[in-house]
């Protein structure tokens, strides 16, 4: 189970419906659990500090422990533009890896979503020497792929068209057979390694797993081929699967489809506004030569980032570094986003009617991750929807039961570029979504009329210093937010400077920010409506 399945279970379980209930329960504990877990997943982003919740203990600073991890981290960039990230940590003898490739949903082509979702799972694939019999012999089989998938494309004799068809399934059947299948996971669990994956979101795509400690240079070795020399096999298998996995995802999930939606709706111009998974269309449109394309552009060295955490030498990652990322000539940045999304004027509405529990959704746009008001922004999802303590769950769910759960979602659909703030609740039942709607936007506005008592701010400054504490003890967590505050702010070290951030946070701040964001003008609402 991933971080966010975990966080989303422990919510559920905290409103008390737990599969030991009776079967209205459990039915709403399944319901609930998948579509906030499909929510979560699809922000993309790392869980922030303020979103954990760990005792800890009043008044003791954790300031020391930070000084000593930040003395334990080694930066080095090579001469082609690409970035290391070392955390030296020799409790276990075991390292992390997680390579950051700056590149996301939000820098696809028009007409080409969804196709950075795709090489990632291409990424798997092989090289002309992993994953393969023979690439001589494969290769001409890869090309006639593509020149038959193009040939059917443009067909409109439908006997041509089956003729062609029954070529192709002959031809991929040649190549599958020289290929061999999955061959870059089977080395890796061969060598001890764990949790080989990958994600993509709007913003970046991540690939990680770990090894024992000894497997250094294998990292390395098969890292840097697998970025150096990628052969993009199994287009077309992979191609169907990914269509099943929107078919599943979106089209056949009343969530999903709202969610698509409401993003479009939130984003006049800017490209957050486009699936991640892309569109049905253009998933079908997409060529192997798009992919290529699309990596010869934006996996540029300048573009990749690559934390290694755990019980390593310093001094020896950068050795190998230089010799097997070495060999990556340095490339032209790629093309950055400039889009800049207009300040919304008035409300928008997104109303759906599906077969489906009622959910209601609202959302405001916020600045990105680097603003200086995010710890802001963050104090403000924690007094609202962090847990039992929370706001949100206290009166909505507990005190006036018009929801079965309500949460919030920092830096929606991405925290790269400015985004959304985001408040979802799957209504109680019996209970109107006017109703929801009207007790979400009471606590909304307290925030705004009332200050913030100084036990909910020591609240949630406790959180954060045991949160960051939290991921301190994962080396996966670690090397995900050193890398995502490194690409995204500019400097790996605004981790740990974010907590000074948090301690000097006022109730006036609050209330500041609050009065700015959460504004009609400034309001997206998305209403599920069950079918009669």
């Amino acid at each position: 189970m991933d971080e966010f399945s975990r966080k989303v279970s422990r919510y559920v379980r905290s409103f008390g419906a737990t599969p030991r209930k009776s079967y209205l329960y459990r039915a709403i504990y399944r319901a609930v659990a998948s579509a906030l877990i499909l929510v979560l997943s699809w922000s993309g982003i790392s869980a922030p500090a303020l979103a954990q919740r760990q005792p800890s203990t009043p008044g003791t600073s954790i300031q020391p422990y930070l000084d000593r991890v930040i003395q334990e981290v080694t930066e080095f960039k090579l001469s082609n533009g690409m970035k290391f990230i070392v955390l030296e940590r020799h409790k276990a003898p075991v390292v992390s890896f997680l390579t950051y490739a700056d590149v996301g949903g939000a820098d696809e082509p028009e007409g080409q979503t969804g196709v950075a979702h795709y090489l990632e799972h291409l990424a798997f694939k092989g090289t002309t020497r992993i994953g393969t019999e023979n690439y001589e012999a494969e290769k001409p089989l890869l090309n006639q792929l593509d020149r038959l998938s193009e040939q059917i494309k443009s067909s409109r004799n439908p006997a041509e068209v089956s003729k062609l068809q029954a070529e192709f399934d002959r031809v991929e059947a040649e190549a599958l057979k020289l290929g061999k299948q999955n061959e870059l996971g089977r080395i890796v669990e061969q060598a001890g390694g764990v949790g080989l994956n990958a994600n993509t979101s709007t913003d970046a795509t991540r690939y990680f797993y770990s090894f024992p400690s000894n497997k250094l240079e294998l990292w390395m070795s098969l890292e840097s081929e697998r970025f150096l020399d990628p052969v993009f096999r199994e287009f077309y298998k992979e191609k169907a699967v990914i269509l099943e996995e929107r078919r599943l995802r979106t089209e056949n999930s009343p969530i999903g489809k709202m969610i698509e939606a409401f993003v479009g709706e939130a984003f006049e111009v800017h490209p957050y506004r486009r699936p991640v998974i892309g569109s049905t269309e253009d998933i079908r449109g997409l060529t192997r030569q798009d992919v290529q394309k699309f990596f010869e552009t934006y996996y540029a060295p300048s573009q990749l980032t690559m934390a290694i955490v755990g019980d390593v030498d310093p001094k020896e990652a950068e050795r190998l570094a230089q010799i097997y990322f070495g060999r990556f000539k340095e490339k032209p940045a790629p093309p950055e986003v400039t889009v800049v999304e207009p300040a919304q004027t008035k409300t928008k509405e997104v109303n759906l009617t599906l077969d489906s529990q009622p959910w209601y959704l609202e959302g405001y746009h916020r600045p990105a991750l680097s603003h200086p008001d995010n710890v802001v922004y963050e104090a403000i999802a924690s007094i609202l929807s962090d847990g039992r303590t929370s706001r949100l769950y206290r009166s909505l769910v507990e005190e006036k039961k018009l929801a079965l759960a309500a949460q919030g979602i920092n830096g929606f659909p991405g925290n790269k570029f400015p985004n959304l703030m985001l408040f979802y609740a799957l209504t109680s039942p019996g209970r109107s979504l006017d109703d929801l709607a009207q007790a979400l936007r009471t606590e909304i506005e307290r925030l705004k009329t009332e200050p913030v008592s100084a036990k909910d701010l020591d609240r949630i400054k406790t959180q954060a210093r045991a949160g960051l504490l939290r991921s301190l003890n994962s080396n996966e967590g670690m090397a995900q937010l050193l890398l995502d505050y490194d690409v995204k702010t500019g400097d790996w070290r605004n981790l740990f400077k974010q907590l000074d951030a948090i301690a000097a946070i006022t109730p006036g701040d609050i209330q500041r920010v609050a009065k700015a964001t959460f504004t009609p003008e400034n309001r997206t609402i998305g209403r599920i409506v069950p079918k009669a």
